[in-house]
């Protein structure tokens, strides 16, 4: 499935990040608490039965959260944690893909464009600058330099994950 690269006000996706985080750790809390307390009420005090209440209770928050997820006030989470996801898929390939941009590869050269777009933007999201990294400053540096001499666009806003099964054994 193809991934497009789309634009999110940071202050808004911190603002949801924080309160859902607050949100799901109160709930985490709260269920936690409540079926150690039944547990523990109904088969006596153990250690064992508290921590299986907690058990109980990370299984229901991750339930509440799995039906929650495809709510629309949370598009800018769902967005990040897919970004993260084919970031990572992409960071496995890296060794490949750069040899891959050493020989021109067209597809290798448009997977790294991406990969850089996406690193700078989850950055922005965060509130994160990207300037502290010189090798990656610099690789990215490369990869425009060498677009601009094959004519290839600036940006690249879509990323096919089928595009790394050309990289698997190299």
């Amino acid at each position: 499935m193809v991934f497009t690269l789309e634009q999110h006000n940071p202050d808004t996706y911190r603002r949801k990040a924080r309160m859902i985080s607050v949100a799901m750790a109160g709930q985490l809390i709260v269920f936690g608490l409540l079926f150690s307390m039944l547990l523990t009420a109904t088969f006596g005090s153990s250690l064992w039965l508290n921590a299986l209440g907690v058990l109980l209770g990370l299984l229901a928050t991750s339930a509440m959260f799995a039906v929650l997820r495809d709510r629309p006030w949370m598009t800018e989470m769902r967005y990040v944690w897919q970004l993260k996801h084919h970031l990572s898929q992409v960071s496995g390939y890296l060794q490949p893909l750069r040899r891959g941009v050493e020989e021109d590869n067209r597809v290798a050269l448009d997977i790294l464009t991406f990969y850089h777009q996406g690193m700078s933007q989850l950055a922005e999201l965060n509130g994160r600058t990207t300037d502290d990294d010189a090798e990656r400053l610099a690789e990215k540096m490369e990869v425009k330099i060498k677009r601009e001499a094959l004519g290839l666009p600036e940006q690249v806003d879509t990323f096919d994950p089928q595009d790394l099964n050309a990289f698997k054994r190299r």
